[in-house]
């Protein structure tokens, strides 16, 4: 097949501004991190409901009010995942969260009520599920970011624990995903599964071996330990916790790559959107992320908290 050039200056243009505003948002602030992810949520959202509106034209046909209320009501998840670390003029926006996810717990299902005429509980389950696979992901991812204050940093690190980690989750994700890519490539015969017959046993686990080494290495080089405030607490050795998230995040993130082919199949279209010319939606970038992020929280929150 003859390169085109055309193509592959967008594809390499596209891609270089995703790294530029994906590192910016994750390494400037706590701010800087719910900012970008709040906007990745809405974009999730209007993706995954234009895919399941394809799959289910009933759920296309849902009211104005239930369309936008649910992407703001998961929006609360995120404002209340902060973990009161961030505020506007003295208020919390993990208290905000509460009380505006407390409203739209309410309000939603009686809008629907009202509004609907003939009321589906198809389509509040699809949206139920969207909460889960979309809202709960980015609101646990936001938590994993905020749980720790920002002054707190593992022995010898530069960066505060909640950015470390989630760092070494997307770098994981990004490094499995190369090296599979690669892998499979070079020696990948027998196919992982119909859902997506590029990929291919050898490519996933080769994939998911090389991103551990490589994060281990990583943190042994770093050499950084993750200790509390020195009060006869625990002390853990990063690697291990490097190896440990990298491979949660490759396996469960090779799962949630299969789940939205899976809807894409489903809904009969290559991509989930196109926001990133020659690259697909947000759907399509971050299904890994999305389903390795409730796995790599679970995690912190039993052995690193």
């Amino acid at each position: 097949m003859a390169l085109n050039l055309a193509t592959l200056k967008t594809r390499s243009l596209t891609a270089a501004i995703f790294v530029v505003v994906m590192l910016t948002g994750l390494l400037w602030n706590q701010w800087s991190f719910f900012v970008l992810f709040s906007f990745i949520h809405f974009g999730c959202w209007g993706e995954y409901q234009r895919l399941i509106g394809l799959i289910d034209p009933g759920y296309a046909k849902i009211t104005p009010f239930h369309k936008y209320g649910v992407r703001v009501a998961g929006w609360s998840v995120l404002l209340y995942f902060t973990n009161d670390a961030l505020q506007i003029g003295g208020l919390s926006l993990q208290v905000l969260g509460w009380w505006l996810g407390l409203l739209f717990v309410f309000v939603l299902p009686l809008a629907e009520i009202l509004l609907v005429r003939d009321l589906s509980w198809k389509n509040i389950g699809y949206s139920a599920l969207g909460l889960l696979y979309i809202s709960l992901s980015w609101g646990l991812l936001t938590n994993i970011r905020c749980l720790f204050p920002e002054n707190l940093l593992p022995v010898g690190s530069l960066l505060p624990i909640g950015k470390l980690l989630v760092l070494l989750t997307v770098g994981s994700i990004w490094i499995n995903d190369t090296m599979a890519y690669i892998v499979g490539s070079m020696i990948g015969k027998t196919p992982l599964s119909a859902i997506s017959p590029k990929k291919t046993w050898e490519g996933t686990i080769g994939g998911i071996i090389l991103a551990i080494v490589v994060m281990g290495a990583a943190g042994h080089f770093l050499d950084y330990h993750y200790r509390d405030d020195g009060d006869g607490g625990f002390n853990w050795a990063f690697p291990v916790h490097c190896m440990t998230i990298a491979a949660i995040s490759s396996v469960a993130g090779t799962f949630g790559d299969l789940l939205e082919s899976k809807l894409k199949r489903m809904a009969g279209v290559k991509d989930s959107g196109s926001i990133m010319p020659g690259h697909g939606g947000f759907l399509d970038r971050f299904d890994s992320l999305l389903l390795a992020t409730p796995f790599v929280w679970l995690y912190v929150f039993l052995f690193l908290k």
